[in-house]
């Protein structure tokens, strides 16, 4: 969704992944907060069943296959302004095939339940994994996913300084999903 008016022109960012609070990628978002190109808005939750997975470097992924999880995905909400989001668009690697931002349904996350008997939904972009390699990430992972990006299910996780420099992470994500 994006918000515009006399204001300069806000989108809506779901974020699930090493961007939230208290992961590696969160210094991005804080930074944004802090020169004004982003807003946290709170905890939200996908509409939708979607598979969250971890791919090669125990990078996460939202796949674009509604219904193959038997999750919804827990997450943050961020309003984020053009300039922020080129910055978040480089990081997630758009131009390279690795995500593409998509639009996405997701309500505010109110108590254990995910939707605490809420009911409004908000529209919003994700950085969904490119559809290139989606289905098979999904396969490659069993055809099981995560309802959070948590700190369990970051152990493993490589930060970009300390992968491997001999091939691209698109060289890496086909190697991920053609492996057993």
């Amino acid at each position: 969704m994006t918000i515009s008016g006399n204001t300069p022109k806000q989108t809506l960012i779901f974020s699930y992944g090493t961007l939230k609070q208290g992961f590696s990628n969160h210094t991005l978002m804080q930074s944004l907060i802090s020169q004004n190109d982003a807003i946290f808005l709170g905890n939200y939750i996908t509409d939708d069943h979607l598979p969250l997975v971890r791919g090669p470097y125990g990078v996460p992924f939202l796949l674009n296959l509604p219904g193959a999880s038997r999750h919804r995905v827990r997450g943050e909400l961020y309003s984020v302004s053009d300039a922020g989001l080129q910055r978040l668009d480089v990081l997630e690697g758009i131009t390279l095939g690795h995500y593409e931002r998509l639009p996405i349904v997701v309500r505010p996350e109110i108590g254990d339940s995910g939707d605490g008997g809420c009911r409004l939904v908000v529209d919003a972009e994700a950085y969904y994994a490119h559809r290139s390699f989606a289905e098979d990430m999904w396969i490659r992972s069993g055809k099981v996913g995560f309802e959070s990006y948590n700190h369990d299910v970051a152990k493993g996780y490589v930060k970009r300084d300390l992968r491997p420099k001999d091939r691209s992470f698109r060289d890496q994500i086909t190697l991920f999903c053609s492996s057993n």
